[in-house]
């Protein structure tokens, strides 16, 4: 069945007939315009009776509705800046260190030889040459710092290459590395090689989910991260011999930043999560704080983790 235009004034309708209480219907038309009744609305689950009933909870509120939807927009600038910085450090220290092992022109660390060459890689490794060249031959022209090598030296250094190569790139880079570089390149977060490989596609997925200004607060990835000290120091319940929070949550993703972080950049970030979370437990009244902690994955003593060396 195709969907039919709804005006602002049947949107509210639709709200209120739902059960939704809407305390000022010029502002709340006003928000529907600028924000999309769409993605607002795709924070209601939190405040229904239940799936199949499609009512909301007695004492909803657009108001609380609202505050939700900004929360998320809250904690995903949060997240945003600090994956940025994940980011840039990534790229910095692959580039440093491929540069040093193997050259500066595109001849040298983009040849085929300086990859993994096992049977299972090999494709992908010729796959992903082609892919990085493209990028950068794309933007050579229209970002300066590539232009300026591209123009003066006659080609691009990989710590210049690195900017216009995508978060996604860079990171199916590191899984197609001689097993020695991809190791040195995780010992500087101080994490495990094979961990690394895992963390980079979902940070990818949080960086792009982001970006796109998507619903964050109960995104699940396609993979599990493994267990971590922290799961266990926090005393994260089990279900069926596996934690219950942390594994594919966006819990999951402050601990892989916990990880690797400059521990300095994490206690802000966590404190600043830990902000808004009381900024919205003030503002519900039909539904507790810890039902919207749970579809985070967020345990409710996950501020412990500032302290977990």
């Amino acid at each position: 069945m195709n969907k039919i235009f709804k005006t602002l004034d049947e949107q509210v309708e639709i709200l209120k007939n739902k059960g939704l209480i809407v305390e000022d219907e010029t502002l709340t038309k006003e928000i529907l315009l600028r924000e999309n009744y769409f993605f607002i609305n795709g924070y209601r689950s939190l405040f229904m009776k239940s799936p199949a009933e499609k009512h909301f909870i007695t004492g909803s509120t657009f108001r609380e509705l609202y505050g939700v939807f900004n929360f998320d927009r809250h904690i995903r600038n949060i997240l945003f800046k600090n994956l940025l910085i994940i980011e840039n450090n990534l790229k910095s220290i692959i580039s440093y260190h491929l540069s040093r092992t193997y050259g500066i022109k595109e001849s040298n660390y983009l040849n085929p030889a300086n990859f993994n060459r096992s049977n299972d890689k090999y494709r992908q490794v010729n796959d992903l040459i082609k892919k990085m060249k493209r990028q950068i031959r794309a933007n050579a022209s229209i970002h300066t710092a590539t232009a300026h090598y591209q123009m003066n030296y006659g080609y691009i250094p990989l710590w210049i290459a690195v900017k216009v190569l995508s978060f996604g790139i860079v990171g199916e880079l590191y899984i197609i590395l001689k097993p020695n570089d991809q190791k040195e390149i995780a010992n500087f977060f101080n994490v495990d090689a094979d961990d690394l490989a895992l963390y980079l596609p979902i940070l990818s997925n949080y960086r792009n989910l982001c970006a796109h200004e998507e619903i964050l607060f109960d995104h699940r990835v396609q993979r599990q991260i493994n267990d971590t000290k922290y799961h266990e120091r926090l005393g994260i319940p089990k279900m069926d011999g596996e934690y219950i929070y942390g594994k594919d949550d966006l819990f999951s993703l402050i601990i892989i930043l916990k990880q690797m972080l400059r521990k300095d950049d994490f206690s802000e970030m966590i404190k600043e999560i830990d902000y808004e979370v009381s900024m919205l437990e003030g503002m519900l009244k039909s539904i507790s704080i810890g039902k919207v902690m749970d579809k985070m994955g967020f345990p409710a003593n996950f501020m412990d983790i500032e302290r977990i060396d």
